[in-house]
């Protein structure tokens, strides 16, 4: 029996889902546009275009799980891109027979105002959220007419390593913050938000790829507690031994005469929200059922701290063998 792991995106989930599915033994291909990127240990690389169903198929045959860990960074191809790649998972899933598990974020929820669980309704009425939303309905309608395996998995902002600035917050203003420059994050710095570290991420699509009675519905990915940006700032420097700096918020019109002449921002006037009033993961269904923690917190500081300064990661490295200053929090 075959126990090929296809993932297609190379970006930070992708690479860590790879390496977990490697480090367990497993054979794995990861597929990018290009193929190419460095030297993962037991991971093949192979070329495709993700919207391209005859190519996945033939990458996918006899694999026990295709992975969408596709992650545009341009919010503003959104509309063109996501239809003909989803379109392209659910064909291959069918052709193969392979687990078609999706790596997901919380936009389809929308504006909620308690933590989010996953029988929430995908409520959302802005643009990118009804297409993530309207990407899993789609799933999840094959899945249970007997077409197609399914199962998602949502996480919140990325940290951890790996994560390239223009797809975690904290990673964009990490290097400033030890640098010790005053930083400015979207929205409030002082309101509650879930960070997902990357691995975790990744341990969880892993988890419910191999695991069927979780197929045909949504999990989130172990979670630490929320923390405010400017806490989790000042988490990141304590954890490289660096002072914490002063957090303060983006002007408002950075988003809305900004948005006026740069389009990416304009796009993301639909996700301010998400900083403006608290934004909590409860991943307490994948603890409980399928037996994951998240990554202790003082850790998933440290591997943001490296992942923002690589220099730092011999002096981090062995810090992580004493006690850290940084205090841990378990979701």
């Amino acid at each position: 029996m075959s126990d090929l792991h296809v993932i297609v995106g190379a970006g930070p989930v992708g690479r860590a889902t790879a390496l977990e599915l490697a480090a367990a033994g497993h054979q794995v291909l990861l597929v990018s546009r290009s193929g190419s990127g460095p030297d993962l240990d037991g991971v093949r690389r192979e070329a495709a275009d993700a919207a391209d169903a005859g190519r996945l198929t033939e990458l996918a045959a006899g694999a026990v799980a295709i992975y969408n860990c596709v992650n545009p960074a341009d919010y503003t191809v959104w509309s063109t891109f996501w239809p003909p790649v989803a379109e392209a998972f659910l064909v291959a899933a069918e052709r193969t027979g392979a687990v078609l598990v999706t790596a997901s974020c919380l936009y389809g929820y929308g504006p909620v105002d308690a933590p989010m669980v996953e029988d929430l309704p995908d409520a959302a009425t802005t643009k990118k959220a009804r297409i993530r939303a309207g990407m899993w309905a789609e799933a999840q309608a094959r899945h249970e007419a007997g077409r197609i395996r399914a199962v998602e998995v949502r996480g919140s902002d990325y940290m951890g390593p790996g994560v390239a600035v223009e797809a975690g917050h904290i990673a964009r203003v990490a290097p400033a913050a030890l640098a010790g420059k005053t930083v400015r994050v979207m929205g409030r710095p002082d309101v509650l938000h879930s960070f997902t570290d990357v691995r975790d991420m990744a341990r969880a699509l892993v988890a419910v790829a191999a695991a069927p009675q979780a197929w045909g519905r949504v999990w989130h990915a172990p979670t630490n507690a929320p923390v405010t940006q400017a806490q989790a700032l000042a988490d990141v420097c304590a954890a490289a031994g660096r002072e914490p700096v002063s957090v303060k918020a983006m002007p408002r019109a950075v988003l809305g005469i900004g948005g006026m002449l740069v389009p990416a921002l304009r796009e993301m006037r639909e996700t301010a929200y998400q900083f403006e009033r608290p934004y909590v993961l409860d991943s307490t269904a994948i603890e409980r059922e399928l037996g994951l923690t998240p990554t202790p917190w003082d850790e998933v500081c440290r591997a943001t701290a490296v992942n923002a300064d690589p220099s730092l990661a011999p002096a981090l490295a062995q810090a992580a063998t004493v006690e850290s200053p940084v205090r841990t929090r378990s979701a």
